[in-house]
Order: structure tokens, then sequence, then C-alpha cells
């Protein structure tokens, strides 16, 4: 499943798209920045409600196919725009991290199942 087929299927607001050709292998949840770094699998849609500059960094460095901020997290107009510089899908729900992560596993599995 790619990013664009995410945000089609899924109810997320687009703060930035940034690649939505990537595509998108797992999803993944965590609030510590530290962990997150180290523990981020490649290609994952990362569901926290960490919303900071370093954020986009530790996603840029794990090479994560978008961030999903959850719980309807603030994003001040510096977070957009290094997005937007940094070209980092950030999205956004209102939607608990757990309720947000499973819907990404359920389809990405049934796009994996078809």
């Amino acid at each position: 499943m790619t990013v664009k087929e995410l945000i089609d299927r899924c109810n997320l607001e687009v703060i930035h798209p940034g690649d939505t050709d990537t595509v998108v292998t797992e999803p993944f949840c965590c609030d510590l920045l530290s962990i997150a770094m180290g523990s981020a699998p490649t290609g994952c849609a990362w569901c926290t409600v960490m919303s900071n500059m370093n954020t986009l960094a530790v996603a840029s460095l794990a090479d994560c196919a978008c961030i999903i901020l959850c719980c309807d997290a603030g994003v001040d107009d510096n977070m957009k725009l290094k997005a937007v510089s940094q070209n980092i899908c950030l999205l956004r729900t209102d939607q608990p991290i757990f309720d947000t992560a499973l819907e990404v596993y359920h389809l990405i599995h049934e796009s994996a199942d078809v």
C-alpha cells in the first residue's frame, strides 16, 4: 500500500503530502523520539502525538514513509515549513494512536491479501 492509498482510504488530514508513491510497510507506534530513532522500521507509518521539529528529523533518519499525528496533535507553522522543505509526508487524525495504527495494519494486510 502506498501513502497515497493510505490517504485515500483513511480519514487523514494532509499537512504535507511528501512522496505519496512511497510504500507503507507497517504501522509503528512510539512517542519517545530516542526509541523511534533506533526502532522505527523503514517505510513505516509512524503514529505519534509528538508534534515537534525533532519528530521530523527522526522520521527522516529512520526513513519513515509518513508521520501520522494522532489525537489531533497541533502543528505549528515552523513544523509545516520544515515538512515541506524536507519533503516529509505529514498527516493528522483526531483518532487515538492505537486505533490509527490498527487501521493502517488492516489496510496493509487487506491489500496484501488481494
